[in-house]
């Protein structure tokens, strides 16, 4: 079977699963612009509100193909880190079911979605430095703000392996779920589904914009313009209506 990112759309949720059974979902430089292309045209399609990342089990991914790895330089790191940096920018709400090993450059693409939710096989693991490189794609930056420095460190510098329990302990993870982990990210994101489009896009365009600051009135500030849109917009007329009519029963 050729290695492929498949990806499905239904009930305004798509899905994209990276299928590489043989190398335990290895990023390759085609899977990485597969991943991608198709984080773009799930942004492109606006009957999508939601994007999950997930793997082929028994992985969530192996991290960088260690072939394409070991020729890499400059370019070549970029383009490995463009499938899971495509997923970090992404205008859509993104969540990452992990149901098995994120490992190096597969630990970048969990913590580069929005929410992460874990089976119970789950397991995140730098591994930087056990193969005697630098970190890279950001992962310092983004485990920091997730997990604080300390648990940071012990991941990063120290190796620290971290499973499925313990992520949710740490905030890593949103929760553990015993069942369908594809399922329960496409019941996490039911009410994205049902938001209007452009407010739900635009509320994460805040929430990037007021992580970074550090004062109450600025985020007022920004909030208010996107605010006044939104109370403006054909979408919030109707949906208004409709609350009112179901208080009154007319």
């Amino acid at each position: 079977m050729t290695d492929q990112i498949r990806s499905s759309h239904d009930g305004g949720v798509a899905v994209l699963t990276i299928d590489a059974p043989s190398t335990r979902n290895a990023l390759t430089l085609d899977l990485s612009a597969q991943l991608a292309a198709a984080v773009a045209r799930a942004e492109a399609d606006e009957s999508v509100h939601a994007l999950v990342i997930t793997g082929a089990p028994p992985a969530f991914c192996a991290g960088a193909d260690l072939d394409t790895l070991a020729d890499a330089r400059e370019d070549g790191l970029r383009a490995i880190y463009d499938g899971f940096l495509s997923v970090a920018h992404c205008s859509l709400p993104t969540i990452a079911a992990v149901g098995g090993a994120a490992v190096g450059a597969g630990l970048n693409l969990a913590l580069a979605a929005d929410v992460r939710i874990v089976g119970t096989r789950a397991k995140f693991v730098a591994r930087f430095l056990d193969l005697g490189i630098h970190p890279g794609g950001g992962m310092t930056w983004m485990i920091q703000r997730l997990v604080g420095p300390q648990k940071a460190a012990a991941m990063t510098l120290f190796g620290e392996v971290v499973d499925a329990e313990a992520a949710v302990e740490c905030g890593l993870a949103l929760r553990l779920v015993e069942g369908d982990l594809v399922e329960a990210a496409r019941e996490l994101a039911k009410p994205a589904v049902g938001a209007p489009r452009d407010v739900l896009l635009a509320t994460k365009r805040t929430l990037r914009h007021t992580a970074s600051l550090t004062d109450h009135s600025a985020a007022v500030d920004a909030e208010i313009e996107p605010q006044i849109a939104s109370l403006t917009a054909p979408a919030f007329a109707d949906r208004l209506t409709r609350l009112r009519a179901a208080i009154t029963g007319r």
